[in-house]
C-alpha cells in the first residue's frame, strides 16, 4: 500500500518524521542512534503488511512489533465496535458497570473453565500488579503470612518496580533497584540451557523440583503464589517439558501456594489454544492477559480469577479494608471490552487458533529446515504462533553468538521488507534468539516469505 493510499504525500511522511524526531520518546531505543538516522515511523496497516511514512511494505512477523496484533491489521469491525461504544457510553469507573464490560467479561469465562470473575486495567504490567496485591491481601484477610511470590528465571511480567521484582531479565532490572522485598526466583525449565546441567529424558525434571525447593527454603507458611508463563516469551521461547507443570501444580496444592498464570504473550490463541496453560493441564488461581484481548485496538487487559478468591474479598462487610482497594483508572473504558468482544468473535469464525496451531507446525518444519542449513542456529523452539531460534557460534559448546550479531540479521531482514523480532538487553549474555510471532491469519505463503528472508539474513550476514 503506497502512502498516496494511506491518503499521505511524501512530503506529509517526511513531516511526520521530523515530529517525531522532535517530540517522541520512543519505547525500548537509544535516540542517540536517530542523530544520522530517522525512526520507524508506520502509517497503514492491513493483514500482515505495514507501510512506513516513506512508503516502504513489510511484511510484519511481529504482530505489532511486541505481539500483539492477532487478528491482523486493519479490521473495520474491531473499529466499529470501538466506535458503537465509544459513541452510546465512552466510559464509567470500574466502582461500576459498563454494558461492554459485562458482555466480554462473560464471554471471556466461557472460554476459561474454574475461572468466573474478570477484573480490568490497561496494560500487562498492570494486570499482573493487581494479582500480586490480591496474594498480599488474601494473606492478610486469612491471618497467615503467605505474602512471598515465587517467579522464575527468564520470565518476564512487566515494566513497572514491582513487576520488575518478579522479572528474570537482568538487563531489564539493571539501574532500576532497589526492588521490592517478597519476591523470589526459582530456576527456568530451558532443556537446551539447562541450569541443572541435565539431559532432557535423563533428568529428573529438576527445574520443576526447584518450585519445592523455593517453598521450603522460604517456608511454605510465608510463600502465596508463584506467577509463570506458560511459554517463556520474550526470555527466549521456552516451552516447558511436559511434566513440568503437572509437577509444579503437585508442589503448589501441597504447600497451597497460588498459581498465577501469565499468558499476557500468549493468551488469545497465539499457542494453538485460546490460553497456552490449556495446554498442560493445570488449573491456575489467577490469570492475567493483555496483548491479544483486544489484538491492540484498544488498551485492556485482565486478572481472572476463581469465586474462592473473590469470595474472600466479600466475606465480612464489617470489615471497612477487607475489599479489594485498588482501581484502574481507564479500566473503565468502554473501547477495551467493546473491542474484545469483536476480537473474539473473529478468533472464532475464522477459525483462527486452529489456523495458529497448524500454521505453527509448519512454521516450525521451516525454522528446523534452516537450523539443517545453518550451523548457526542452535536450537528451534515454539508452540503454535510463537517461535524462535538461538544462535550460536558453535553448536557443541552452545557459544551465544553476540547480541549485535542478531541486530545484523534483522536489520538484513527489515531491509528486504520483513519485519522479525529478537531478543534485546534482556540477559548479560543470551540476548541470542531471533522471535517470530506472526498475527494468527498467517498461511504459508507469508510464512514461506518470512523464512526466506531469514534464509537470505543467514547467508549474507557474516558472523565474525
Amino acid at each position: 500500500m503506497s502512502l498516496e493510499d494511506a491518503g499521505l504525500s511524501s512530503q506529509d511522511g517526511a513531516d511526520l518524521i521530523a515530529l517525531d524526531k522532535e517530540h517522541v520518546w520512543h519505547h525500548l531505543v537509544q535516540h542517540a542512534g536517530f542523530d544520522n538516522a530517522d525512526p520507524f515511523v508506520v502509517v497503514e496497516g492491513h493483514g500482515m503488511t505495514v507501510t512506513d511514512a516513506k512508503g516502504k511494505e513489510y511484511l510484519d512477523s511481529t504482530s505489532g512489533g511486541v505481539w500483539s496484533v492477532n487478528v491482523g491489521y486493519g479490521r473495520e469491525s474491531i473499529a466499529k465496535a470501538v466506535y458503537d461504544a465509544i459513541r452510546k457510553m465512552c466510559y464509567y469507573a470500574g466502582s461500576g458497570g459498563t454494558e461492554p464490560g459485562a458482555r466480554f467479561a462473560e464471554r471471556l469465562v466461557d472460554v476459561m473453565p474454574g475461572l468466573s470473575r474478570v477484573y480490568y486495567s490497561n496494560s500487562g504490567s498492570e494486570a499482573n500488579e493487581k494479582a500480586y496485591k490480591l496474594v498480599r491481601q488474601l494473606a492478610h484477610l486469612d491471618g497467615t503470612t503467605k505474602k512471598t511470590i515465587l517467579y522464575r528465571d527468564r520470565d518476564y511480567h512487566g515494566t513497572t518496580i514491582g513487576a520488575l521484582s518478579s522479572s528474570g531479565h537482568d538487563q531489564r532490572r539493571d539501574q532500576y533497584g532497589p526492588f521490592v522485598e517478597g519476591f523470589a526466583p526459582v530456576a527456568h525449565c530451558c532443556c537446551y540451557r539447562c541450569p541443572f546441567g541435565k539431559t532432557y529424558g535423563s533428568c529428573e525434571i529438576e527445574c520443576a523440583k526447584d518450585v519445592e525447593r523455593a517453598i521450603l527454603e522460604h517456608g511454605p507458611e510465608n510463600v502465596g503464589s508463584i506467577v509463570l508463563e506458560p511459554v517463556t516469551a520474550g526470555g527466549g521461547i521456552i516451552v516447558p517439558p511436559p511434566e513440568y507443570f503437572p509437577m509444579v501444580q503437585e508442589i503448589c496444592r501441597k504447600y497451597d501456594v497460588k498459581i498465577h498464570i501469565d499468558e499476557v504473550v500468549c493468551g488469545f490463541g497465539r499457542t494453538g489454544k485460546w490460553f497456552g496453560y490449556q495446554h498442560f493441564g493445570v488449573e491456575p488461581d489467577f490469570v492475567t492477559m493483555a496483548k491479544g484481548v483486544a489484538s491492540g485496538y484498544a488498551a485492556i487487559s485482565c486478572t481472572v480469577t476463581t469465586e474462592a478468591v473473590f469470595n474472600r474479598f466479600k466475606s465480612d462487610p464489617s470489615d471497612p479494608l477487607a475489599y479489594f482497594r485498588d482501581i484502574s483508572t481507564f479500566g473503565g473504558c468502554t473501547a477495551g471490552p467493546a473491542a474484545g468482544i469483536e476480537n473474539m468473535r473473529i478468533l472464532k469464525d475464522e477459525d483462527l487458533i486452529a489456523n495458529a496451531a497448524a500454521m505453527g507446525v509448519y512454521l516450525q518444519d521451516k525454522l528446523k529446515g534452516l537450523a539443517q542449513k545453518h550451523s548457526v542456529i542452535g536450537d528451534v523452539r515454539g508452540l503454535g504462533l510463537i517461535a524462535g531460534f538461538e544462535l550460536v557460534s558453535d553448536r557443541d559448546s552452545r557459544e551465544p553468538v553476540h547480541e549485535s550479531y542478531v541486530a545484523r540479521l534483522q536489520a538484513h531482514c527489515s531491509a528486504n521488507g520483513v519485519l522479525v523480532g529478537r531478543a534485546n538487553r534482556s540477559f548479560k549474555n543470551l540476548n541470542n534468539a531471533i522471535y517470530l510471532t506472526p498475527a494468527l491469519i498467517a498461511g504459508r505463503s507469508e510464512i514461506d516469505d518470512i523464512t526466506a528472508a531469514l534464509d537470505k539474513a543467514l547467508e549474507e550476514t557474516p558472523l565474525g
